[in-house]
């Protein structure tokens, strides 16, 4: 039997396994590469001096290959000869490791035998608990940009093991997503634009470094998530474009074929060879790397044949409409398969439009996923905190329509990095009002965003209050935390994610209006709003937000019966506010009726213990 056959029905879940680079002895490497129009493919690398013709491979099973001495740590590329007689240099496609850029070569990889994984107490929590349930807060880090050295040259993944592994656990966050770590050529893409989708970056080490570094994270309590891009490849010429002079893995359809904003080509989702490849390669990164889910980029790119196309440059489906009826099926079955290899696992769409069932299970007509970016949340509340306090009267449903939906999916709410960047400002930069104004409406959003319902996503530096636009040939500006404002703001943060882990009634019931109830929604004249969460026991957190520059007094509102406790107050001297006197404890009379003092710009979170019912003896 033809041991590629799943490979060629798109049915592959470790086409990596097969294709590729594998050491079969000490020194001796087999070597299978997919060109299925190639009139002749030869090995090339350090093991031959790059001799064009010397080690030539076979077409066996569709497959060329060729087995060869070779050592590890050995460049190589695949020259593959066209029907037109020209010779094509090209990156191994299933490589495990790259060369440094600006080198483009492929290079033979072999596992550390010394490195083992300690993580198997993490993983099987993993499988025992469910993610919907549970505290998701995620802090993005693009890698090459948090820290770096004096002389500006990045850390590697054993050094952000050493630091930024305790960083995130001091500052209380639940889970980390890397911006994309397989081989790309330009920093300025920040990993987008790949050329080596199966070898982690080696900017900042070995393959083993990564898997060290996700360990540590592991091993500290910390689920760790990997930005996955199956929309798009770059076109350099060393990598997947037309690979063996035709169009392999993108599209040969003129209307399907490239992005042309983006200079990149699309995958041809219709293609079975195409389908194991980033099927394999989704599983590639949860199996042989333990990341605990994929965050998906660009899916709505992937959608739809008319996305950021005119009229003219795409052609509708067999039905008349604009949806890409082969990537949304390529899209359900990468789900199935990647919950099939990691049933726990976050799989998590960055689909900015409001395409149907997006979390919804493949059996009942949806995608898949398990989370989808709240994109139109984000637009919505940032839109509101650039508005002038005086006209937000007129903007005040900006901060309630999201609840007019927030159920239809499963949701995270994103602040990213594709909001401090291309002229957008930094987030404290686009809150409203004078330098301390901007501090404490800062600290409002957070405070809205932590008590909405959907898990939590922030790009690094919201806890610095960065006032530069995020950029990824330097550092993150941490000589800000010698001011006290600065100083204080990513206190605030730490205390709010503390919180929110804390406080079941902030993440239980993220998808349900068994969680969520509005107690102010309409108070437009005052900008103010709020609302209670509930958890599975019936504890409540009450969850008041003042976004105008007005303190209020007496402030009457009606909600559930009982006493209620402070436990988080922005406006506190020591978050850098102005310290007006707050009850410390709230109780409302019998019909659930208090009155209390709101400080302006402020967030605070009161807390209420369910009372346990006692039963009676029979």
């Amino acid at each position: 039997m033809n041991k590629f056959t799943s490979f060629y029905n798109g049915e592959s879940s470790n086409a990596y396994e097969l294709l590729g680079c594998h050491k079969v002895a000490e020194n001796c490497y087999h070597f299978a590469v997919w060109a299925p129009n190639a009139k002749a493919v030869s090995l090339v690398g350090d093991f031959n001096n790059w001799l064009v013709h010397h080690t030539k491979m076979q077409l066996e099973d569709g497959i060329w290959q060729v087995t060869t001495e070779a050592r590890p740590g050995d460049a190589y590329k695949y020259a593959i000869t066209t029907n037109t007689g020209a010779i094509l240099y090209k990156a191994d496609p299933y490589a495990t490791c790259a060369e440094v850029r600006p080198k483009t070569a492929s290079v033979i990889y072999d596992r550390d035998e010394n490195f083992q994984w300690t993580d198997q107490a993490w993983v099987e929590k993993q499988n025992k608990k469910g993610v919907y349930k549970s505290p998701v807060n995620i802090y993005e880090v693009h890698l090459g940009s948090w820290r770096r050295h004096p002389d500006g040259s990045m850390y590697t993944y054993r050094e952000l093991a050493k630091y930024l592994v305790p960083y995130v656990k001091k500052m209380g966050y639940t889970h980390v997503e890397f911006m994309p770590l397989m081989e790309h050529p330009f920093d300025g893409s920040w990993g987008y634009q790949v050329t080596g989708f199966y070898a982690p970056t080696s900017r900042y080490g070995t393959p083993d470094d990564l898997r060290y570094l996700v360990n540590q994270f592991h091993k500290a309590g910390i689920g760790v998530l990997l930005d996955w891009v199956p929309a798009h490849f770059c076109k350099d010429a060393h990598g997947l474009m037309e690979f063996d002079g035709s169009c392999c893995y993108e599209s040969a359809d003129e209307f399907k074929k490239e992005h042309k904003s983006w200079g990149t080509r699309i995958f041809d989702y219709s293609r079975y060879e195409v389908q194991s490849f980033l099927v394999s390669n989704a599983i590639y990164w949860l199996k042989e790397f333990h990341f605990d889910g994929l965050r998906v980029d660009a899916v709505a790119s992937m959608l739809y044949l008319d996305y950021d196309r005119n009229d003219g440059e795409w052609r509708a489906n067999k039905w008349g409409g604009k949806e890409n009826l082969e990537a949304i099926e390529f899209l359900r079955k990468v789900s199935r398969q990647v919950f099939q290899a990691c049933p726990y696992a976050l799989f998590v769409a960055e689909e900015s439009t409001a395409f149907p069932k997006v979390t919804h299970p493949t059996d009942v007509g949806g995608l898949g996923f398990n989370y989808k970016w709240n994109m139109g949340w984000m637009n919505d509340i940032l839109a509101y905190m650039k508005t002038d306090t005086l006209w937000r009267i007129g903007a005040h449903n900006k901060l309630t329509f999201s609840m007019c939906y927030a159920f239809s999916e499963n949701y995270v709410l994103p602040l990213s990095h594709d909001e401090v960047v291309h002229l957008k400002g930094s987030l404290v930069n686009k809150m409203f009002g004078d330098y301390d104004t901007k501090f404490a409406q800062l600290k409002a959003l957070l405070g809205f965003q932590y008590g909405h319902p959907g898990k939590k996503l922030n790009f690094m530096g919201v806890e610095l209050a960065q006032w530069n636009e995020w950029n990824e040939n330097k550092e993150l500006d941490w000589m800000l935390l010698a001011y006290p404002k600065h100083d204080s703001h990513q206190l605030f943060v730490k205390d709010l994610n503390m919180a929110y882990k804390k406080y079941a009634p902030l993440y239980q019931n993220d998808s349900t209006w068994e969680g969520f109830k509005w107690v102010q929604a309409d108070d437009s004249r005052n900008s103010v709003v709020a609302f209670e969460r509930t958890d599975s026991k019936g504890n409540k957190m009450f969850v008041v937000v003042n976004f105008s520059l007005y303190d209020f007094h007496n402030y009457g509102m009606t909600t559930s019966c009982g006493e209620y406790t402070l436990v988080l107050n922005s406006d506190e001297s020591k978050y850098g506010g102005r310290g007006v006197e707050v009850s410390k404890t709230i109780c409302t009379n019998q019909h659930g009726y208090v009155e209390m003092t709101i400080p302006a710009s402020s967030v605070q979170f009161f807390y209420k213990k369910a009372q346990k019912t006692k039963q009676k003896k029979n």
